[in-house]
């Protein structure tokens, strides 16, 4: 199983920015709960392999 650590960031304003380390993953939300279904999704969308896809994001607060 492959790995992607992502950058978590506070929007300015509201909300949450996160980009992944060595993909080209970008995803934001208003929530912190928001932002893990959005980076489950990016993910799914940027891998088309299930093979590849990331099983589990981990959370860290």
């Amino acid at each position: 199983m492959k790995k992607i650590p992502f950058i978590v960031e506070e929007a300015f304003g509201d909300g949450f920015i996160a980009r992944a380390l060595g993909e080209s993953i970008f995803t934001e939300a208003d929530t912190w709960e928001g932002l893990k279904e959005a980076a489950k999704e990016a993910v799914r969308v940027h891998f088309e392999d299930e093979t590849y896809r990331v099983r589990i994001i981990n959370n860290a607060q």
